[in-house]
């Protein structure tokens, strides 16, 4: 009984051997495989970290809101046009805006600034402007160096237009990453995603269906997503634009700016 006690017990001890051998191997295999994958993806100061360094991080007020909605009961409701100036569409967004009466906060690109700054050069009272990058690259893709460098460059194209240095950031495409929050706080920006968006895709020929459909969808503290630039789809969602105030207004709704939504109370501000 006792040998076979000790038998049971060095076949045990070969097994767990060669387990642990073999683990080592796979955990090499696998160490070795992240490594070739993230080789150009670094995670200490890349894209993955929110961090710079080991000293002291240049981040402004040193902390950084990240917003959805507006956190309110209040019937409020801010539209937003990311992507432009652009001397196609822009305008008529503007032109729609001003009949109205409604403000609106638009992420501009800031290479297009720089080559459209003429289409809404002085038809911004009463709006705000957000920065959406320099070129509407993925900046999660991006270091942390890169990534406030392209914000950077958009932030003062942005304030020579507005007179105003930008005080929110809609990344591209909504992607977050580290290097995105790290260099949102270096320019003590507010970060503002959407809490629904106009959905073109859903509505060809239809303006009005769609307007119906965002009027529908609308809660207090709704921040809606919509584009002034891109895919001649989206024309759907701004030729139904009057439609879409006129059906939120009838629900009750009153419309301002982001950072208006934001202040919690802040009186709508009015346009020309």
């Amino acid at each position: 009984m006792a040998d076979g006690v000790r038998g049971w017990g060095r076949r045990d001890l070969l097994c767990r051997g060669l387990l642990v051998a073999g683990g080592v191997v796979i955990g090499a295999g696998t160490s070795e495989a992240w490594s070739i994958t993230h080789r150009r993806l670094p995670i200490a100061g890349g894209p993955a970290s929110a961090t710079l360094g080991n000293g002291q991080q240049d981040v402004g007020s040193g902390a950084l809101d990240v917003v959805w909605s507006g956190r309110t009961s209040q019937r409020l409701v801010a539209l937003t046009f990311d992507d432009g100036p652009a001397p196609q569409w822009t305008p008529m967004v503007l032109d729609t805006l001003a009949q109205h009466r409604v403000p609106a906060t638009f992420f501009m690109v800031g290479a297009q600034v720089r080559r459209h700054a003429d289409v809404v050069r002085d038809r911004l009272a009463g709006h705000e402007v957000g920065n959406h990058s320099w070129e509407h690259r993925d900046l999660a893709e991006l270091d942390a160096a890169e990534a406030y460098d392209d914000l950077r460059r958009s932030h003062d194209a942005i304030a020579e237009l507005t007179g105003t240095p930008p005080a929110l950031l809609r990344p591209p495409y909504g992607h977050l990453g580290g290097a995105v929050l790290h260099a949102a706080a270096r320019l003590d920006y507010r970060l503002v995603l959407w809490s629904l968006q106009m959905v073109e895709r859903e509505f060809p020929g239809d303006p009005a269906g769609h307007a119906q459909r965002i009027v529908a969808d609308v809660q207090p503290g709704t921040i809606v997503l919509g584009h002034d630039v891109g895919a001649h789809r989206r024309l759907v969602a701004l030729r139904g634009l009057t439609d879409m105030i006129k059906g939120l207004r009838s629900r009750g709704y009153t419309f301002v700016t982001v950072s208006a939504l934001l202040g919690a109370g802040v009186a709508p501000t009015p346009t020309r």
